[in-house]
């Protein structure tokens, strides 16, 4: 997977695994007064990373990225406490067809291309059109987006037995439509959030992120 550091010389970082597709572009506009670590194209999860300077990590998991942190190995690098553990629209299970993607939503993400990229995210990831003229692409083509989802596909099949629910808090966007909203009430039970007039892009609601840590 990639990686993108934003450094402020903190001895606190928020570990995030961002989403399927995504990049550190689609997040540009978001404040931190901590360390920031984005991951991102989970082709598979190597990461070459020195966390011995933190004394406090956090971690956010958005949409895919709740499965890809929930089978990562902290241990390997030395990370043996996360202060608070938070999941973004997303389950560990990704690929259970009733706790996470449907088999119609799988077919409907292989089949998302240039042509037709702007109506996915316009219908599934976005709420307003406020928010739709403010919506940042990621700068990946969509043959690494479904090279991608088969990488993923494939994490999960070999580390099925591996998966650990691992979130303390879950936030969903009120209006999500790409996830079951009844599968996720039962699976997270007092731990879901859900965040008014948002659909599975929360990231238009907050403008930094702290605030994420609110809920």
């Amino acid at each position: 997977m990639k990686q993108y550091l934003i450094n402020k010389n903190s001895t606190k970082l928020l570990l995030f695994f961002t989403g399927w597709g995504c990049d550190e572009y689609e997040f540009e506009h978001l404040n931190t007064k901590t360390d920031v670590l984005l991951l991102y194209d989970y082709l598979d999860l190597n990461l070459d990373f020195d966390f011995s300077k933190y004394q406090k990590i956090s971690l956010i998991a958005f949409s895919a990225g709740v499965f890809a942190a929930s089978i990562f190995n902290f241990r390997n690098f030395k990370i043996h406490k996360i202060d608070k553990k938070i999941a973004i629209n997303g389950n560990p299970y990704l690929f259970d067809e009733y706790f996470g993607l449907s088999k119609e939503m799988q077919e409907l993400l292989y089949n998302v291309n240039e042509n037709n990229a702007d109506e996915f995210a316009r219908n599934y990831l976005i709420k307003t059109d406020e928010e739709w003229e403010n919506f940042r692409h990621s700068k990946r083509t969509m043959a690494s987006c479904i090279k991608e989802l088969n990488s993923l596909k494939e994490l999960y099949k070999t580390n099925k037995q591996n998966i650990k629910d691992i979130y303390d808090e879950a936030i969903f966007g009120e209006d999500e439509l790409i996830f079951n909203i009844s599968a996720q009430k039962e699976f997270y039970k007092n731990r879901l959030h859900f965040l008014k007039n948002a659909r599975h892009n929360i990231f238009f609601k907050i403008k930094n992120y702290e605030q994420l840590f609110d809920f």
